[in-house]
């Protein structure tokens, strides 16, 4: 893969006010070559402008995946693409159906890149890690107090190297809280393996705490997404009485698939055979549609703001009852 020529035609299916379109674009200007931006994101449309401009790289997003399988999905020219949150059935999957090399990242804007997994890496394929620390970045895992946690625990990952950001203008209590000397503090939970690998586990402001064990919103919506019927998920604490918080799960459907085909007993079944049992939700709810940032994430904040009640029009596993 070293040896190929870079990539020419690359698609941009995100806003140009993250940070994504911007290496995508000098990336191909670095190449010689051009990028087709989408006016906005579509995963109905996503293949279709793949095969239509011949593109070869971009970031694949896994609700594409979610579309029906087309006996064209393999005629397309991509020799390499962008994941991210992928299960390891899905990655798999991706691979074979689309006929291309996937591969996971991470970064930000404030970093730029900080983890890539190389391609030649087919080893890892489905194994969830993001990779190995990019050119010109060092990355380590630390507890709440700065200090590197041993290979295999939990902690923060933090981030140092040329070329990151200097700080937030005009906001020294933000680069307060942000930097622990010359380390960018990134706000997410990683372990690494004993082979130097770095897994995201979630967000420290994306954790639900029931009844004193952690639990990581992603990991629940990895098993979630990995429903068939299920087209996109999120979870997010509700607060409770007796054990501080409790799981909700929002589901979406698949187009063309009813409520009633996916009842919550047949989730919670599904999730049980994959997740410790204190980790399924005790809440689901239905939605049309999940409120998403101008990058296409999942606005969460957005979403509890919905009602004063998160608890309403939800089915509630442990009371066997819809509130």
């Amino acid at each position: 893969m070293s040896d190929d020529p870079p990539a020419r035609n690359i698609l941009v299916a995100q806003p140009f006010s993250y940070m994504d379109p911007q290496w995508l674009l000098l990336m191909a200007v670095f190449a010689g070559g051009a990028v087709y931006v989408a006016r906005r994101a579509s995963a109905s449309r996503f293949m279709e402008w793949v095969r239509t401009y011949a593109i070869e790289y971009c970031i694949f997003p896994e609700v594409v995946t979610k579309q029906p399988p087309s006996p064209r999905d393999a005629d397309n020219a991509l020799r390499r693409v962008n994941i991210f949150g992928f299960s390891r059935e899905a990655h798999l999957a991706a691979e074979q159906r689309f006929h291309v090399v996937a591969r996971e990242a991470f970064g930000m804007t404030e970093i730029g890149p900080g983890l890539f997994m190389p391609a030649e890496a087919t080893h890892m394929v489905g194994s969830g890690s993001c990779g190995l620390p990019g050119p010109y970045r060092r990355c380590k895992i630390t507890d709440e107090h700065g200090q590197e946690v041993p290979r295999g625990e939990i902690g923060e990952l933090c981030v140092t190297g040329d070329s990151i950001l200097w700080g937030y203008y005009k906001k020294p209590a933000a680069n307060a809280a942000a930097f622990r000397g010359e380390w960018f503090r990134t706000g997410d939970l990683f372990r690494q393996d004993a082979q130097g690998y770095f897994y995201l586990v979630g967000r420290l402001k994306d954790m639900i705490r029931r009844s004193g064990e952690n639990i990581s919103a992603r990991e629940v919506e990895a098993v979630l997404r990995s429903i068939p019927e299920v087209a996109e998920a999120a979870v997010v604490p509700v607060p409770d009485e007796y054990r501080k918080e409790e799981v909700k799960a929002y589901l979406v459907l698949q187009p063309g698939i009813r409520r009633d085909a996916l009842p919550p007993e047949q989730v919670i079944d599904f999730c049980l055979q994959r997740l410790a049992r204190f980790k399924v939700p005790r809440y689901i709810e239905y939605i049309d549609e999940l409120p998403k940032t101008p990058s296409q994430k999942i606005a969460k904040p957005q979403l509890v703001a919905l009602k004063r009640d998160l608890r309403e029009g939800s089915y509630d596993r442990v009371d066997g009852v819809w509130r």
